[in-house]
């Protein structure tokens, strides 16, 4: 069974920084593709960033250069260092799970975790 935890969220000031985790266990298949979504209030889920499982990576545009995703494969662990965070990365983030290859799509991942708040604010 599938199961994805995540991990990490909490408030921030604009321009600060936070850490995310999502613990990963009984993972069906080796060549994954796990990723990083948020939902804003009222807005759609959208894909944030994404690692495969040799270590690719995916960034939506807008995080790139302030985001960073990396993956533990021996402790099944994902990460995502936010840096500079802004009003606009306010949400709440999921980590998820799926077959390669990637996708952007969040209806194309299966596996989803419980979510973690992320709010930025003064």
């Amino acid at each position: 069974q599938v199961q994805l935890v995540e991990s990490g969220g909490g408030l921030v000031q604009p321009g600060g920084s936070l850490r995310l985790s999502c613990a990963a266990s009984g993972l069906p298949f080796s060549r994954y593709i796990m990723g990083w979504f948020r939902q804003a209030p009222g807005k759609e889920r959208e894909f944030v960033a994404a690692i495969n499982w040799a270590a690719t990576t995916y960034y939506a545009d807008s995080v790139k250069g302030r985001f960073t995703i990396s993956g533990d494969n021996a402790k099944n662990t994902l990460s995502l260092q936010m840096n500079s965070l802004n009003v606009e990365d306010t949400g709440v983030f999921y980590c998820a799970l799926r077959r390669s290859p990637f996708s952007r799509s969040p209806s194309d991942y299966p596996y989803w975790g419980q979510g973690t708040q992320v709010t930025v604010s003064s």
